[in-house]
């Protein structure tokens, strides 16, 4: 799969979108060449050097853009308080620090204390009025309550590489002839289905086995055909 995103990264620009942090993604995939849009794209950076990716003044200049810096301390102090009352508490429940978002995973929880880990983590952000609750699969998400998500980072990220009139978060994709194509199989990923169909131009994959209620204009089953919808596209590239 990695030389696959390196196929398409070579004719391309391309992103990975997660919600997880944007070192932990970097760290995953491995591929400098990419941009990184991590913590649901509220902390995005541009293709790194091997320099810049040791830290110090060139890896601050390549990040690109981060709208809730404001919110770290805060998002810390909300981590400390869920470790304690929801991982601390729950066997099975486990509390990532995405930096400018935390995940709440119950996946490994009894499903008859589902429902605990919702309230638990409820309770703790009522003492944060400025931090919002979202769901993924099996994942509860805390981001700050700011107008940003997979889709606006989807609509910085053309914006910034030239292919949206710029600060034209409406644009409709017609003065240009870029096709944005964006591959995703969560329930967040549908914010950046969703701005795709909005524009008329670019195509929306959701990646699932099963049928589902999605804004996504294409589906692929699995990662293995994923894969292979990739390298194709490095093959019609050049053809």
């Amino acid at each position: 799969m990695r030389d696959a995103v390196r196929g398409v990264a070579a004719r391309f620009p391309t992103a990975i979108v997660s919600g997880r942090c944007r070192d932990k993604v970097l760290s995953f995939v491995g591929l400098e060449e990419l941009y990184y849009a991590g913590s649901h794209g509220m902390d995005i950076q541009g293709p790194t050097n091997a320099a810049a990716s040791k830290g110090g003044e060139e890896e601050e200049e390549s990040v690109l853009c981060q709208p809730a810096r404001e919110f770290l301390p805060m998002i810390g102090e909300a981590y400390a308080a869920l470790v304690e009352k929801v991982e601390g508490v729950i066997p099975g429940a486990k509390v990532e620090n995405n930096k400018f978002c935390l995940s709440v995973h119950f996946r490994r929880v009894d499903e008859r204390r589902w429902g605990a880990v919702a309230d638990q983590v409820r309770a703790v952000l009522r003492g944060y009025p400025r931090l919002r609750l979202t769901q993924g699969r099996k994942v509860l998400e805390v981001r700050p309550a700011i107008k940003w998500d997979k889709g606006e980072a989807l609509r910085f990220l053309l914006s910034a590489l030239g292919f949206s009139a710029a600060g034209d978060v409406e644009d409709d994709g017609d003065d240009d002839d870029a096709f944005p194509i964006y591959i995703g199989d969560d329930r967040t990923d549908e914010d950046a289905f969703r701005v795709l169909r909005a524009r008329g131009h670019g195509a929306g994959i959701l990646v699932s086995r099963f049928p589902k209620d999605t804004c996504a204009s294409f589906s692929l089953r699995d990662p293995g055909e994923v894969k292979d919808f990739l390298r194709k596209l490095v093959t019609c590239a050049a053809a």
